[in-house]
């Protein structure tokens, strides 16, 4: 039975069991005098609903977890000691033997040793499979039983039922928690085996990025990462010139000014652009803004490229202009009106109310909004890759092409990569950095947010 199969008969079953323990709490329920059950009858069918199938979906999560290393370990161990393969090869030829247990084609010759091991492989997934679910029937049979017997008027569902939802959410956090944490010490051990080719002063400082062989007695190429910094910087600034005053004007226009008929229309329309795919947003960059931009140079006298970072900067801007707008208008509308009504009530235009008193107290949500902004700028990806020209250098010319940390990563990653030289490890690297950078702005958006709200709360 598959695994999907499984996952779909237990919630099938939880499903049941709720519908189960309803109607039999229903049943103890009638005749007997109002009072005398302790919880309502949804608690108890959530609570047999839980232990019938949440246990069993534990397990099989952790089985899905333990099986593949536990399988590949007795796969690895069954080959004679003098054809073992080495540390980056052993994933290669599990794939190979995967291939050959389900009878798809594989290059090159076979080895006998090859396909006792493949045939070890089919023999181990089949035992684990009939393991698998039979562990997980005994453990949904015993669940519903337990729970069935003790399933009483007087029994404290209700409470169960809170104490496994706080577990829960607790489990929920924890997990987010724990993926932030294996994703950065993921990147952190793959950075530092890059620091093992070239040296952090070299990665950090260095001005010049061309990583790939080099002829000038530098086996490993350059990788300065400044060029590629001061590109990002340099589009992001580009983006929030565009997207702070549009987004903040327009959040302004819809909270105090828009009828409600017009705001009703023009917000879900604005919010439409944080929906489109950005990779919509490069082909557009690429095809229109960009020979726009270098048609309207011609006409200047200036020599504006198709690809540089002004087309890059404006189309990522008008991207993040529903994020600024939508987050700055949802701040703005909750300033208190008492606030307002206190300005207008004292002499005050509606303008200087909204620059003098509203924007003051909606300004931590709206710097918060900002440095989101900023943070997504500094993320993006397909609008630079298209748009940006791919041109690592420094240089203060927005009209040129640029390179940006994201576009590095995309061409280290793309083609094949065996993670075993800093070509392709230099990309953990620049992710690290762009999830330092990101953790920079997330504190000083904490900082800011804290100072101003004391002194509006």
């Amino acid at each position: 039975m598959s695994n999907p199969t499984l996952v779909l008969i237990l919630l099938a079953i939880m499903v049941l069991a709720y519908y189960a323990g309803f109607w039999r709490s229903r049943q103890q329920a009638l005749g007997m005098a109002r009072g005398s059950q302790h919880s309502r009858p949804v608690y108890h069918a959530s609570l047999l609903a839980f232990w019938t199938a949440g246990p069993a979906l534990l397990l099989l999560g952790l089985w899905l977890l333990m099986e593949p290393w536990l399988i590949s370990r007795l796969v690895l161990d069954s080959i004679p000691t003098g054809l073992q393969p080495d540390a980056n090869m052993q994933v290669v030829l599990m794939r190979r033997l995967h291939n050959l247990a389900s009878g798809y084609g594989v290059t090159g010759e076979v080895a006998g040793y090859e396909h006792e091991a493949a045939a070890l492989l089919q023999q181990l997934q089949q035992y684990a499979t009939l393991i698998k679910t039979t562990l997980v029937a005994l453990v949904v049979a015993a669940g519903s039983a337990l729970t069935l017997r003790h399933m009483t008027l007087q029994l404290r569902a209700r409470e169960q039922v809170e104490r496994l939802l706080r577990l829960l959410l607790l489990g929920c956090s924890a997990l987010a928690i724990l993926t932030t944490l294996g994703i950065v010490l993921s990147m952190l051990g793959e950075t530092l085996r890059f620091f093992s080719f070239v040296s952090p002063a070299e990665f950090f400082f260095g001005t010049r990025w061309a990583p790939a062989f080099s002829s000038s007695g530098n086996a490993h190429g350059e990788y300065g990462l400044l060029p590629l910094l001061w590109g990002t910087l340099m589009v992001s600034f580009i983006a929030m010139l565009v997207a702070i005053p549009l987004g903040l004007m327009t959040a302004i226009y819809l909270a105090e000014y828009a009828p409600a008929r017009v705001r009703d229309i023009a917000k879900p329309l604005i919010e439409i652009l944080a929906g489109i795919p950005t990779i919509v947003y490069g082909v557009f960059a690429m095809l229109l803004v960009g020979p726009l931009f270098a048609a309207a140079g011609e006409l200047l006298g200036i020599q504006v490229r198709a690809t540089s970072a002004l087309t890059a900067g404006v189309v990522m801007g008008i991207m993040i202009v529903p994020f600024v707008s939508s987050l700055s208008d949802d701040i703005i509308t909750r300033v208190p009106q008492s606030l307002r009504d206190g300005s207008l009530g004292l002499g005050a235009t509606r303008s200087e109310t909204i620059r003098q008193v509203v924007l003051p107290a909606a300004l931590p949500g709206i710097v918060g909004a900002f440095l989101l902004a900023v943070s997504r700028a500094i993320g993006e990806t397909m609008i630079v890759v298209l748009a940006a020209g791919n041109s690592p250098q420094l240089h203060a010319n927005p009209l040129e092409a640029i390179s940006t940390v994201t576009v590095s990563i995309v061409n280290q990653l793309t083609g094949d990569t065996d993670f075993a030289g800093p070509q392709s490890l230099v990309a953990f690297a620049l992710g690290l950095t762009l999830f330092a950078i990101t953790l920079l702005l997330n504190v000083v958006a904490l900082y800011i947010v804290r100072k101003y709200r004391e002194q509006y709360d």
